[in-house]
């Protein structure tokens, strides 16, 4: 579900925020991407393929990012918290599932998913509990340039800048967040844009009946928390839900995920193996798989030349392709999570 209405309320109060971009602005950067929303996305787009679609979708999709010199890193979920158990439950129900995945074990579907990512050549990280925290945090250290989602949870997590639409669709416009310039906009502080996101709605616990995005802002912005927003809201027509769990739901967004620094590399797709994976193993046809990985290379070159006459003519930096396949050493880096490390409470402002 993510933040309900977040993204209109931006796009109404903070309009400043939101940029509008192309896939290839985005040429040599780092983007943290939250995998269970993609593969989500493509189970969706053609629910009778059920294994084979996100596996062909996100070979495509990883393939385009690539071949404009995107460098993805793939997050995926750990065990979900307790506090999304209701939502999860739900979800499950609407999907015709037995059962929500309580324990955060792999699928055979996500092992599917991970061993592609791997013949890929792309950085693969597991989080402890819900990705999006990690997405977030990997921005807010430094480690990716941006996280790629469809869900606005990322901003109450601390994520910098969130992009949305970011696919392989020609001519798709990329929509980016800027969280800073949203809290400047908007006058909040980090601790009060939470507080915010869990009056309109979020997956952690219930919000109060009947109070639009438009006034809940205001709220904060007059009386800045929860306990306060409480004390001035009429009860009778928004009443507070009983044994109301937003103190967790704070401290989820506040603390997010710990991480352990770590370099990441990537590297060429392998393309035998992938040959032997999807055509073997997922039953996709030989040609299609070779007939993309031959445009992939004909399009990374092609774009890495077009790059280049701009680098000449002043228009924009070169991306060198040993500046591409080679180990990142200038930023922290990331491939797990330590969830016992204490939270980073610092977020009053950023900057």
């Amino acid at each position: 579900m993510g933040i309900t209405k977040l993204a209109e309320l931006i796009r109404t109060e903070a309009p400043g925020a939101v940029s509008h971009k192309d896939i290839s602005d985005y040429a040599g950067k780092v983007i943290a991407l939250d995998t269970s929303i993609i593969m989500n996305q493509f189970r969706t787009a053609v629910p009778k393929l059920k294994i084979q679609s996100p596996m062909t979708g996100i070979f495509f999709r990883t393939l385009t990012f690539l071949e404009h010199d995107i460098k993805p890193v793939f997050v995926f979920d750990g065990r979900p918290p307790g506090e999304k158990q209701a939502v999860l439950e739900k979800r499950a129900e609407t999907a015709g599932w037995s059962s929500p995945n309580r324990s955060g074990a792999a699928s055979s579907q996500t092992k599917d998913c991970l061993q592609l990512l791997k013949l890929l050549g792309v950085p693969i990280i597991q989080a402890p509990g819900d990705g999006e925290a990690l997405c977030a945090r990997l921005v807010s250290e430094g480690t990716a340039d941006a996280v790629a989602s469809e869900d606005m949870d990322t901003l109450p997590f601390g994520g910098r800048v969130l992009i949305r639409q970011l696919n392989a669709k020609k001519d798709s416009e990329v929509i980016e967040y800027s969280l800073p310039k949203i809290l400047e906009i908007l006058k909040l502080s980090q601790e009060e844009f939470v507080d915010l996101c869990i009056l309109l709605g979020c997956d952690y616990c219930d919000k109060i009946v009947g109070l639009g995005p438009k006034r809940a802002l205001k709220l904060i912005q007059d009386h800045h928390t929860i306990e306060q927003v409480v004390l001035h809201v009429n009860r009778e027509t928004h009443p507070v839900p009983h044994f109301w769990q937003y103190q967790n739901a704070r401290k989820l967004f506040l603390e997010g995920a710990c991480t352990v620094a770590q370099e990441l590399a990537w590297t060429e797709p392998d393309e035998e193996a992938l040959v032997q994976f999807l055509c073997h193993t997922m039953h996709v046809k030989e040609h299609r798989v070779r007939g993309r990985l031959e445009k992939f290379r004909e399009t990374r070159e092609k774009k890495r030349q077009e790059r280049e006459e701009d680098r000449k003519s002043g228009l924009c930096r070169q991306t060198r392709m040993e500046d591409f396949f080679r180990v990142t050493r200038k930023r922290k880096q990331v491939t797990q999570i330590d969830s016992s490390c204490p939270a980073n409470r610092n977020r009053s402002k950023l900057k």
